[in-house]
């Protein structure tokens, strides 16, 4: 099974993350530094569709760059994530099974 992980390696949960899935045998990863990769505004779309989540539920409310886009319609904050992918909660895991924001790290597992 193919994992591609959105990554930011100076995140705990998301080393946590890819961590489990090295581990998990029969699992082969991708690693994307979406910070240095950053997903296409179409692609960061359709992994929150396919999530279930809003671009809303997937914005890192935490950075201070967020604040503007807190009551922002999806669209906005879709258009500012492309614009500053430090916005895009990490980690993201797409697998054959779904896509999952994992926070926690624990939650690669619904999909492997």
């Amino acid at each position: 099974m193919k994992a591609t992980i959105w990554h930011n390696p100076k995140c705990g949960t998301s080393r946590k993350t890819l961590a489990i899935l090295e581990e998990t045998p029969g699992v082969e990863v991708e690693v994307i530094e979406y910070l240095k990769t950053p997903p296409s505004r179409d692609k960061l779309a359709a992994l929150y569709k396919a999530a279930g989540m809003t671009p809303r539920e997937g914005l890192r409310a935490k950075q201070e760059e967020a604040k503007p886009f807190l009551d922002a319609d999806g669209d906005a904050i879709l258009d500012a994530m492309v614009a500053n992918p430090i916005l895009i909660e990490r980690p993201l895991v797409e697998t054959a099974k779904g896509v999952r924001l994992c926070r926690p790290q624990d939650k690669v597992r619904e999909i492997l």
